[in-house]
Order: structure tokens, then C-alpha cells, then sequence
């Protein structure tokens, strides 16, 4: 089957040859992967730079413009059989390829590789990719790469079936402020590991010194009960039962910077959950992004754990690996095993 048309697919042919091979030279590696490539142009990274030449026969290829040629293109390369799916781009990248990919390709994906190239990479942090890692060499490596498996957050709302996203964090509440204030970072040129310490000393500060309406003192209505009890998680003020501070869900093991917001919250859906913007509570905030798990931090509101399955209710809206999305009831359970080619 030929590449769908209007998607910007596109094959390097078996049969093309390079110069240097027609001139008797030592002939390119042969790659035994059926490989494809999604290329974002916007991330980045990719901006206003041409996409990297590489001599692998038959990779296919696409830069979708939308979600929906996206969700085309991975039809398209599963039909095809691919061993092997590269996706070029940072961690929303990452989002929408699973996310469309997942009616695709259910459980069973094509091995993955990623080329980070976003303002922010967690998964890339997590799997100890090398910043830079050129679409040549991670073929040619990944015959005898390692496999590292992880399984991303599976969302799906109760009121809209057939609906689902994945990705690898989530936060709610005041997370929504520090994204904001992420991307403030990025236009004064604060990226990776950098935006991340930059966002979370704005966060403290504001949070400590914020007066009135701000939002980095705000409660937010949220509500979490994890899976097999389904009761709703502890709250430190009974009065205030139906709204929290913030709450962040992953399935990644390693943060930026050596961070460990999670603690030793196990395997599975880690969580991390703050019951409200206590200045005793924020002032601890860097030492909770580092790993301090005491149980006294129960008793002043801050809950940590993992599940395999929970039922969400947001009142405001979310983020998902950078996207912003709408408020409402959702259930978050393990996706798929996933294997990630690393060097």
C-alpha cells in the first residue's frame, strides 16, 4: 500500500543511491527496521530549519499540519507494517502522536525512538536521551539499542465515549499558573532544566508573597479517588473538602534537574496533591520537588501516592504535557506498555 496523499508523506526509496555509492565508495548502512518518521516543524527545535537528511531506505515520513492528517499518517504506516516509529518533536509532540496513534495501533505500538526537540522534554529527561541525537544516528543505533518500557496516563471521559488522550503529566490547580509562567520563561530565552528551576522559584515566590485574587493562592474544585476503594482522597480542612491547591499525576521515573516530586510514591499513577497554599506548605515546595516525604506532610494537606486507575473531577481547566485541556470528570488508568529505543 502506498503512502496516503494530501499528508505530506513521503518514502526514500531502496533504490536511490548516493553519489559516493555510485562511485564504487563504501555503500550507506542498511537499516532491517521498517521505519517512519513524524517530524513537528513547529517544535523548537525544527523551527525554520529543513528537515535532516538521513540515507535509510524506505523510511516514511510525514510533517502533519493537523491532527487529523496526523491521525491519517499513523494509519497509514500502520497499514504499512512499520517496526519502528521516530517522533521528531517535544513532549506535545510525544501527546499527540499517542493520542491519535492509540485507536490505531491499541496495544500494540511499533517500537518508539524520540528526537527532542521541544522547549521542554520530561520524557526525554526520563529516558537520558542526549539533547541532540540526529535521526542517522538513532537508526543506525537502534538495531542494538535498549528498550526502556513506560506506560503513559490514559484519559477518558465518562460522558463522551470513544474520547481519549494520551500523555505523560498532568497537573491541576496552580500548575495552570506555573505553565503560564513557564512560557514567560521561554520568551526570556529559559529552556530545559533552566525554565523548570526559574518557573518553580516564580511559583514559591508568588505563591508566598501573592496577595488578594492571585492565582498563586487561589483554590481550584477538585476532586480525586483512586482505584480499588474509589474514596476520595483525605482532605486536611473538611470545609473545604471539594476544592484543592493543585495536583500532579505521572507515570515518568526521572525529573530534570534530579527532581523527585513524587517522593517514594511507588509504581503505577504517582500523584502528588496540596490541599491549600499554606506559607508553611509553599516554603516547603523545593524541598517536595526534591524528594522530602516525611509524615508530618500529611497532616499540613500535602498527599502522595500511585494507583493503577482513578476517577478525576476538575472544576477548572488542566494541562496535559503543555495542552490545555477542559474541565470535567475523567478516568486515568495505565495506556499501553510502550518501548523506547535509548542509547
Amino acid at each position: 500500500m502506498e503512502p496516503a496523499t494530501g499528508v505530506g508523506l513521503g518514502r526514500l526509496s531502496a533504490d536511490a543511491q548516493d553519489p559516493d555509492e555510485s562511485a564504487g565508495n563504501v555503500p550507506r548502512p542498511q537499516y532491517d527496521l521498517r521505519a517512519a518518521i513524524v517530524r513537528n516543524p513547529r517544535s523548537h527545535r525544527n523551527r525554520g530549519t529543513a528537515p535532516e537528511a538521513c540515507d535509510a531506505p524506505n523510511l516514511l515520513s510525514t510533517a502533519p499540519r493537523t491532527r487529523e492528517e496526523l491521525a491519517a499518517a499513523l494509519a497509514d504506516f500502520a497499514a504499512q507494517g512499520i517496526d519502528l516509529l521516530v517522533i521528531d518533536g517535544g513532549d506535545g509532540t510525544v501527546r499527540d502522536v499517542l493520542s491519535r496513534g492509540a485507536p490505531v495501533f491499541g496495544k500494540n505500538w511499533p517500537k518508539l525512538i524520540v528526537l527532542p526537540k521541544g522547549k521542554t522534554n520530561a520524557l526525554a529527561a526520563d529516558l537520558e536521551l542526549p539533547r541532540r541525537w540526529p535521526l542517522a544516528a538513532a537508526l543506525e543505533a537502534a538495531p542494538r539499542a535498549r528498550s526502556v518500557i513506560r506506560r503513559p496516563l490514559l484519559l477518558e471521559r465518562p460522558d463522551d465515549e470513544g474520547w481519549q488522550a494520551m500523555g505523560f503529566i498532568l497537573g491541576g490547580g496552580v500548575f495552570n499558573a506555573a505553565i503560564d509562567a513557564g512560557q514567560v520563561a521561554h520568551r526570556f530565552g529559559a529552556f530545559q532544566g533552566f525554565a523548570v528551576a526559574v518557573t518553580a522559584a516564580f511559583a514559591v515566590v508568588q505563591a508566598l508573597f501573592g496577595v488578594g485574587r492571585s492565582p498563586w493562592r487561589a483554590l481550584y474544585p477538585m476532586r480525586l479517588a483512586t482505584a480499588p476503594e474509589w474514596r476520595d482522597l483525605p482532605h486536611s480542612n473538611d470545609s473545604e473538602s471539594e476544592r484543592r491547591y493543585a495536583c500532579g499525576l505521572s507515570t515518568l521515573e526521572r525529573f530534570p534537574l534530579g527532581m523527585r516530586p513524587f517522593g517514594n510514591s511507588g509504581k503505577g499513577i504517582k500523584y502528588l496533591v496540596i490541599d491549600a497554599p499554606l506559607r508553611r506548605v509553599v516554603a516547603l515546595v523545593p524541598s517536595l520537588l526534591m524528594g522530602l516525604d516525611r509524615p508530618f506532610l500529611r497532616r499540613l494537606g500535602i498527599h502522595r501516592g500511585a494507583a493503577d486507575e482513578l476517577h478525576v473531577h476538575l472544576g477548572s481547566h488542566f494541562i496535559l504535557d503543555g495542552e490545555d485541556f477542559p474541565p470535567g470528570d475523567y478516568r486515568i488508568r495505565l495506556g499501553p506498555e510502550l518501548h523506547f529505543l535509548v542509547p
